[in-house]
């Protein structure tokens, strides 16, 4: 069967992580980029990212999601939020929600706008442990704020002790969140251990349907992979780097390591054709919901 080709300046991405920054007031013990207090905002400038949301709008992408670091922290993150918005992209933030100054909670009740944060423990000294500093009682009170101002809101509980994350969960669905997620942590950035990136530990859905783009204009398939560089957007169009074969490439040789992975454990490589939950990796669920850090990711890639 012959696919038709997709119009001029189309892709077939329809998620777009936009990784502002590396700054941010915690050090999370398992943070996938190792980002802190003395982290930077990258080389991409206002107008690079303004023109970056503009393409990707253009090409098709519907979803976005704003990360970090703490992308609050990023000094045109309002006005970004609030270009997405205007050019039509479904828009989440991921937030530690430490501190929200009141005009980002006027911006977050937008339509269109959705928060997601991650919360460790229902225990406010195991909660601080992960993040480094007393975070948890400002965390948890803004997730009920957001719940009280209606804002659609998801969190992600990471974690390797089952007791922990069944009491996170608990507390969360004592509050009123509905919408939460679970995962274990994975050996990237400060979880590492000094080791090199390795596709292993990725869930197998990076790039189909998705990328990111990080604070110097590197495009990578997705959050946990970014030593995949697959292009630059100061350097090329959004649309011919999603739409590139750099990209198909390192997608190819994500699948074809998790197809040996498979091989060698004797796990079945197919995905339920589900979307209860939404599954990643069925064609027809929304990738925007996995692959996400705080979210189930258990399927394997189409191989």
């Amino acid at each position: 069967m012959t696919t038709a080709a997709l119009p001029a300046g189309q892709t077939t991405t329809r998620f777009l992580w936009v990784d502002l920054t590396r700054k941010c007031q915690l050090t999370c013990t398992h943070c996938y980029n190792a980002s802190g207090p003395q982290g930077n905002h990258g080389t991409m400038s206002r107008e690079g990212w303004i023109g970056v949301l503009d393409q990707a709008a253009a090409c098709g992408v519907r979803d976005i999601q704003f990360i970090g670091g703490e992308p609050t922290m990023h000094p045109a993150f309002a006005e970004l939020v609030d270009h997405a918005l205007n050019v039509g992209l479904k828009t989440e933030v991921y937030s530690n929600l430490v501190h929200v100054r009141p005009s980002h909670w006027e911006l977050f009740q937008r339509e269109g706008m959705s928060l997601a944060t991650s919360y460790y423990s229902n225990a406010a000294a195991e909660h601080n442990k992960v993040t480094g500093r007393p975070s948890h009682a400002r965390t948890r009170a803004n997730i009920v704020k957001a719940l009280e101002l209606g804002i659609p809101i998801r969190v992600g509980i990471i974690g390797d002790d089952e007791q922990i994350i069944e009491a996170a969960k608990a507390d969360l669905e004592s509050m009123g969140v509905s919408r939460i997620g679970t995962d274990h942590i994975r050996a990237f950035g400060r979880a590492s251990g000094g080791q090199k990136p390795a596709a292993s530990g990725l869930c197998g859905g990076c790039g189909d349907g998705r990328a990111v783009i990080g604070p110097d204009g590197n495009v990578a398939p997705c959050v946990f992979s970014t030593w995949m560089g697959v292009g630059n957007v100061l350097n090329d169009s959004l649309a011919s780097i999603l739409s590139g074969p750099a990209l198909s490439e390192a997608v190819d040789s994500l699948r074809a390591d998790w197809g040996k992975k498979d091989k060698d454990n004797d796990q079945n490589q197919e995905c339920r054709p589900d979307c209860v939950p939404k599954n990643p990796c069925d064609p027809r669920c929304e990738p925007n919901d996995a692959c996400r850090p705080g979210t189930p990711t258990t399927c394997r890639p189409r191989v």
